[in-house]
């Protein structure tokens, strides 16, 4: 069946909590949305969701969108993936962005194909690389898409530019298959796809920008949630073979795990990154079990650390500073926050 064509897993995007009613957010409500990004960058978040919670039942969208990341990475209030949803889509139908990707993303991990495609086509169109990862499986495996290998190669070219780890391997993969002149033609659309997508944001960002100002809003930059950045879907797409490649093979795209660095690579050194610092320490043991298979995490150990009225969660076994820091830029190119805690 379609639905079970691709899958996908671990849409581990962050979230939070709040009810939108119409919306004309205030100066003041404003400021708290930012005092909330404060707070969250400084580990705190609960104070962030304290400061979320009002803005985001005035219909504040980036107060919404900052509660749903919360919610769904599981940092300042247990995490909750349906209430995440419910925030996302509440933040994507006042025009928020960022929120309209993530939904998109999440409906599709749900297993809502159908629904998600469309989001998933104009986050991907907008140039966000793991909608590009989907959706260009999508075109591979002509699942959700029409088969489209030139278009397909494209997108994951886009992503595999932009960092996602995982696309790497699925364009290793697809040059297996993918006829050489396709993958030359794929080269000049996604040259094509990313001038649009760069056009694209400028234009929709304008259009969000001239809404605020429209309802005499101050119209602050977007809010971030620094600690809480979407990280990669992963989509493994098991179902139904493609039609023949040249060389008359049948098979289906199925990226696999990233490949495990070998245990025997870290040396037991002292040096640590940090994970994450919680309020609730299981909600650290579960992001531990999220990132334990993460390559630039292997052969290091899960070291909790109380401290205050938090349970920071930290990796250990980096033998250098630079080891650390390389593992730690790697996690957050797949959207994981983190820093480097020094030798202990």
């Amino acid at each position: 069946m379609a639905n079970r064509s691709i899958r996908s897993s671990l849409v581990r995007l962050a979230a939070g909590v709040g009810v939108a009613f119409m919306a004309s957010a205030a100066v003041p409500a404003a400021a708290d949305v930012k005092a909330g990004v404060d707070a969250w960058s400084a580990g705190d978040y609960a104070a962030a969701i304290a400061e979320w919670q009002g803005p985001a039942q005035t219909g504040d969208a980036d107060a919404l969108f900052n509660l749903a990341q919360a919610y769904r990475l599981g940092r300042g209030v247990e995490a909750d993936v349906n209430r995440a949803r419910d925030l996302y889509a509440q933040a994507a139908d006042k025009g928020h962005i960022k929120a309209a990707d993530n939904y998109g993303l999440l409906l599709f991990q749900q297993g809502e194909q159908d629904r998600a495609m469309p989001l998933i086509k104009a986050a991907a169109e907008r140039g966000d690389p793991r909608a590009q990862y989907v959706l260009g499986l999508a075109h591979f495996n002509a699942d959700f898409a029409e088969k489209d290998w030139v278009r397909a190669y494209a997108y994951l070219t886009l992503a595999n530019g932009a960092g996602l780890p995982q696309a790497s391997t699925a364009l290793a993969q697809m040059d297996q298959y993918v006829p050489l002149t396709q993958r030359q033609q794929a080269q000049s659309l996604a040259r094509q796809l990313d001038e649009a997508a760069a056009q694209r944001r400028s234009a929709e960002l304008a259009a969000v920008d001239l809404g605020t100002q429209q309802t005499a809003r101050p119209a602050p930059a977007p809010v971030a949630v620094p600690a809480a950045a979407p990280a990669p879907v992963r989509v493994a797409a098991v179902s139904r073979p493609v039609e023949p490649s040249p060389q008359g093979t049948r098979e289906r795209l199925s990226p696999p795990a990233l490949a495990q660095t070998s245990p025997a690579a870290r040396m037991n050194g002292n040096w640590r990154v940090q994970l994450g610092a919680f309020g609730v320490r299981g909600n650290a043991d579960r992001l531990w079990s999220q990132l334990a298979s993460n390559p630039a995490l292997a052969g290091t150990q899960k070291a909790l650390v109380p401290g205050g009225n938090v349970t920071r969660l930290q990796a250990v076994g980096f033998t250098s500073r630079a080891e650390a820091q390389s593992a730690c830029d790697a996690l957050k190119r797949s959207g994981q926050a983190c820093l480097v805690a020094g030798n202990s």
